[in-house]
């Protein structure tokens, strides 16, 4: 049987929780993501308990590295034995300090993270970026791919501009998804689009959190959004 392409979003600092989550999700969805507040408490574990709770489903090791490339060369290794599915380093660091990662860690996919979907075009200029949001996320997708990233990171918004950019191969990651039966309640997040927009437009693996997480019943809720993608 196929998974429905989702990465529950396990955000939560206790780790009992974030079992629970995995536990109960993990029947109905491919990918399990384990974020910095729930590895800088309980580091490796963090990733065994879940993955063993979720039954053994991918894993999204989403730490956002960004440093000088030897730095991150080794903070990729540190994590090597947990064999994560994905780790994401932002595209920002430029194509070294992706490949350093590369690198550190040949049988993960790296993801280049883009431009956090809680920014917005007037927070992106404030810091020095220029152009639009799309223009920045396609110009940092490329650099990360030049760099050896096999996935990347963009908001539903941009998904379809990155796949006519960066072609078939690359895996696309969307946070940033909204099932229209959450109300489509942004919460923290700026750039957003429904689940059925983000697949239509290329996406291959869509990060959803608190309309799952949040739910009373999280087996249900991850059953029937991953129901609704068919």
């Amino acid at each position: 049987m196929t998974l429905p392409p989702i990465a529950v979003a396990l955000d939560t600092t206790d780790l009992e929780t974030a079992v629970a989550w995995a536990a109960a999700a993990g029947p109905h969805v491919s990918t399990v993501k384990v974020g910095l507040e729930l590895f800088l408490r309980h580091g490796h574990d963090a990733v065994l308990k879940c993955r063993e709770a979720s039954g053994g489903r991918d894993v999204f090791l989403d730490l956002k590295l960004h440093d000088i490339p030897n730095t991150v060369a080794g903070a990729a290794r540190s994590v090597a034995e947990l064999a994560p599915d994905y780790l994401t380093v932002h595209a920002s660091g430029g194509p070294e300090m992706v490949r350093a990662a590369v690198e550190a860690l040949p049988s993960t996919r790296v993801a280049g993270v883009t431009v956090l979907t809680s920014l917005t075009a007037e927070q992106l200029a404030a810091v020095g970026f220029t152009g639009s949001p799309r223009d920045v996320v396609r110009r940092l997708a490329v650099l990360a791919v030049e760099g050896g990233a096999r996935a990347l990171v963009c908001s539903p918004l941009e998904v379809a501009d990155v796949r006519r950019e960066v072609g078939p191969d690359v895996r696309l990651i969307t946070p940033g998804v909204r099932p229209t039966s959450s109300g489509g309640a942004p919460d923290d997040q700026a750039r957003v689009a429904t689940p059925q927009q983000a697949l239509a437009d290329g996406a291959d693996l869509l990060v959803i959190g608190r309309p799952i997480t949040g739910a009373t019943d999280v087996a249900r809720a991850a059953r029937d959004i991953g129901a609704s993608l068919h």
